[in-house]
Parts: C-alpha cells; structure tokens; sequence
C-alpha cells in the first residue's frame, strides 16, 4: 500500500509538473481543448445550428459564451487516473486499456459537462430581466460544486472498475512434502 501511495504521489507530480510546462500547453492542452470546444460545438449543432467555436470558446449569436479553461478540459481528471493505473502493479497491456477506456469515459462526462453548463447559462442569462442585475447562480453551482465532483469521482470510478476487470494472479503452487 505504501508503495502504491509514494508510486502514485511520484506520478501524479511529475505529469502535472509537465501538465504546466509552456510548451506542454501550448503545443497540446490548448489545441486539445480548442478541439474539445469544437467537438461540443458539432454535437449542440443537433439542437441549435446558431452556436459557435472559435478557439476554445462556444457561443451563441445571443452573447453568452463559454470558455473551456485548465481545469474544464477534463485532463487533471485523466492524470489523475494515468497515475493511480502506473502505481498499481498490473501489466502495461492492461494499463493502456485502462487509460484508454477512462480517457473515453472521463472526456465522454466531460463533454455532457461542457454543453450542460453552456445551456444552464444561456437559460440564466435568457431569464434576466432587461436593466436589472443578472446572476450566473445556477452556472457558477453547477460549475464549480456538482460537475468538478463528478468528473473526479468519474476517474475513481473508472480506477474502481478496471481493477475489477484486471486478471487475478495465480498463486504459486505448494511446494510438495517429502517422504511419505
């Protein structure tokens, strides 16, 4: 258990740490993300043909917008998942199974995330009253308490199950007595 604990710490230091890095964000959080907008952009298309990405902003002719920013694009969640998969002894076969499904799954919440909060918003800003104060009560709630614990609690769920799912060791067999 230690050994899984310092192993995970190890990891989830050091692909944060490159996380961070200029170049690592430049040359692919940002490009994912502005992808990431784009994706959900295409499938509010479905609904609404209005709504645009530029960038890893979506918008609407209205003027609401939202802008997908560390932290909403779901990759803490995955390094949070790619370290507990690298601390746990499982073989490296397993473990990109475990990433890849948990990428899907984790990107997959976290698109449902994006295109809810960007509907809870545009509801809010619509419902305002013309000359009065408006208030992103229900966006900023969402936002920041219910869809942050989900995506996270979505990681350990996915950990959870893939271990399930990993193959059981087989224990070695009894070494026979001697004489008889």
């Amino acid at each position: 258990m230690i050994r899984f604990a310092l192993t995970f710490l190890l990891v989830l230091g050091a692909l944060f740490y490159l996380y961070v890095l200029g170049p690592v964000q430049q040359q692919v959080i940002l490009p994912f993300t502005t992808a990431l907008a784009h994706l959900c952009t295409f499938l509010v298309h479905v609904f609404d043909q209005d709504v645009t990405a530029i960038g890893k902003v979506i918008s609407s002719p209205s003027g609401w917008a939202v802008s997908i920013e560390p932290g909403c694009n779901g990759v803490e969640a995955v390094i949070i998942l790619a370290a507990a998969l690298v601390a746990f002894p499982a073989s490296w076969r397993h473990r990109a199974i475990g990433f890849g499904l948990g990428f899907l799954a984790i990107q997959g919440l976290n698109v449902v995330r994006i295109i809810s909060l960007f509907y809870i918003g545009l509801w809010e800003r619509n419902a305002c009253v013309a000359g009065v104060e408006c208030h992103t009560i229900w966006f900023d709630w969402f936002h920041l308490y219910l869809w942050q614990a989900l995506i996270i609690l979505d990681a350990l769920v996915v950990w959870l199950i893939w271990l399930r799912y990993l193959p059981r060791p087989v224990p070695a067999p009894l070494p026979l007595a001697a004489g008889g």
